[in-house]
């Protein structure tokens, strides 16, 4: 971890030549729902692969980059696509955007994805809210030695997703009549999906949804101090007894769907963030 510090000094330095704005939240948005970006006033859009030290998103639907600018009133930091274990790269350098998101001012990570769904009272396009995660990728991004400037050797995770905040997304779910749960998400590497026994297993264990993503940006987003709100989309249920074939078009189309219902819960809560910080 000691080589973090000078790589997101290096990126901080490139991004803040073309965007030199302190940014409340960073925003990143997984499979199928980059469109949200067209909501932002966009004033800087880097391609990741320009960016000191970030690798480059090779994932179906994810667009590569980084769009800064404003979203209901408050400058943010968006990326348009994430990055992933199963695309070969250390979570080291996967979390990296998420440190430099903190290094450039941020004060909340605001993280989604898509997600199959393990719980039967959920269906496809249901908005998950996060309220807990368990990590099963075999492995931590927090790993090696550790460098005080950038959190603590031993970070606290028994509220990793911000508690106010996941009462606040459900209540503007219901305001906008959007049908959203809380439930548990559980990471895989990946990239094949899952077995019908690993289902049973995962949801044996407490999961509600599962993906290949997010909970190395939130253990991250944890050590270096950010409050965190995460959702998922749930884009295929995975119920072992009633398992049907994968088809990855079909993820992406009902994850674009769900789309304007995750855009609503965002702006919510950086609506609220917005009335909060000018109270």
């Amino acid at each position: 971890m000691l080589e973090l510090y000078g790589q997101i000094e290096d990126a901080c330095k490139y991004i803040r030549e073309q965007w030199d704005k302190k940014p409340h939240a960073g925003v990143i948005l997984g499979t199928g729902l980059g469109p949200l970006v067209e909501q932002i006033d966009v004033e800087a859009s880097i391609e990741y692969e320009s960016i000191p030290h970030f690798p480059k998103s090779t994932a179906t639907s994810h667009r590569g980059r980084l769009v800064c600018g404003n979203l209901c009133g408050l400058p943010i930091m968006a990326m348009e696509g994430r990055f992933h274990m199963y695309e070969g790269y250390p979570l080291k350098q996967i979390t990296l955007p998420v440190r430099v998101m903190k290094a450039m001012g941020a004060e909340l990570l605001v993280v989604s994805n898509a997600a199959g769904g393990m719980n039967p009272y959920f269906r496809d396009g249901d908005i998950v809210v996060i309220e807990d995660h368990i990590n099963l990728m075999g492995d931590n991004p927090l790993i090696g030695i550790n460098d005080d400037r950038l959190g603590p050797r031993f970070p606290d995770m028994c509220e990793p997703y911000d508690l106010q905040l996941v009462d606040q997304a459900l209540e503007i779910a219901r305001r906008e009549n959007i049908l959203a749960h809380k439930g548990v998400f559980v990471a895989v590497a990946g990239p094949n999906l899952e077995t019908r026994a690993e289902y049973r297993f995962l949801r044996t264990i407490g999961a509600d949804v599962v993906g290949m993503s997010t909970v190395p940006e939130v253990i991250v987003a944890v050590h270096c101090g950010l409050r965190v709100v995460g959702f998922s989309v749930i884009t295929d249920m995975c119920l072992p007894d009633a398992l049907e074939p994968a088809d990855v078009d079909k993820i992406i189309g009902v994850a674009n769907d769900a789309e304007p219902k995750l855009r609503a819960l965002v702006t919510g809560v950086l609506d609220h963030e917005r009335d909060n910080k000018t109270s």
